[in-house]
């Protein structure tokens, strides 16, 4: 990400994305440096460390940008989020400000990446599918095979039901309003499924019913009955809107 005030470096560490950040953070680099955050953490690294130590902060008030990019990912991609700063002023701006009871931050890249790797999540399944290349028929009919087959794999097809109902929705919804679904992804950890569909739209989704006719309901409307949370985040190229499905949401 290049900005007129900030820039940050992308690098990788022992599987955890690094960002080394430099320039100024105020209200006019507070949202880039937000979602260029939150876009790092969509390729669900280990962790997401950002090296903050070059960064100058005039009004400490936007170091709260690190618990908004946070609160972002916490749900989905669900990575977790560490901050470094090589000073102890810096580190006790972060402390003083609160941000270190939702985001630690260590003194050194090295000693960041080395606690990423010891709290790698267990039991995590993924599955990531390119929509980009299907016709439009194609895409509706070849991600409810994809979550069908990957949810036998995972000895989960109890889900399969729900998991069709909600991609179908997903990428019918991308088809009309974003020119198309590009991704698919899905995700199980602790008894919870997380269903990505990926698009190169920058629109966030909203709930259409005035446009519809009759008792029609909306694709989100049909999303927001059968699961348990859904939300959109920012990629590269457009946007993924994730949905999370629990037992309680299986048809």
């Amino acid at each position: 990400m290049t900005e007129e005030r900030i820039h940050a470096a992308p690098d990788v560490v022992d599987g955890s994305a690094v960002l080394t950040v430099a320039g100024t953070l105020d209200s006019n680099t507070y949202l880039p440096l937000r979602d260029c955050i939150v876009k790092a953490a969509l390729d669900q690294p280990r962790a997401v460390i950002v090296d903050m130590t070059e960064l100058a902060v005039p009004a400490e008030s936007a170091l709260a940008v690190f618990t908004s990019a946070r609160w972002h990912i916490t749900r989905w991609p669900d990575v977790p989020l560490v901050l470094v700063c090589g000073t102890i002023g810096g580190r006790n701006a972060l402390q003083r400000n609160g941000i270190t009871r939702y985001v630690p931050v260590y003194p050194t890249i090295g000693e960041a990446a080395a606690i990423a790797a010891e709290n790698i999540a267990s039991g995590r399944r993924r599955s990531r599918a390119d929509l980009s290349s299907y016709s439009e028929r194609d895409s509706v009919t070849n991600s409810r095979r994809l979550v069908a087959e990957w949810l036998q794999d995972w000895s989960h097809s109890e889900l399969t039901p729900s998991v069709k109902v909600v991609v179908t929705a997903l990428v019918e919804n991308a088809l009309r309003h974003a020119g198309g679904a590009t991704a698919l992804r899905l995700e199980f950890q602790d008894n919870e499924l997380t269903v990505v569909v990926e698009d190169n739209s920058v629109v966030p989704p909203s709930f259409r019913e005035n446009a519809l006719r009759g008792n029609q309901l909306s694709s989100l409307k049909i999303i927001d009955a059968i699961c348990r949370a859904w939300g959109c985040n920012p990629t590269p190229d457009g946007k993924a809107v994730w949905c999370v499905i629990g037992p309680e949401n299986k048809l």
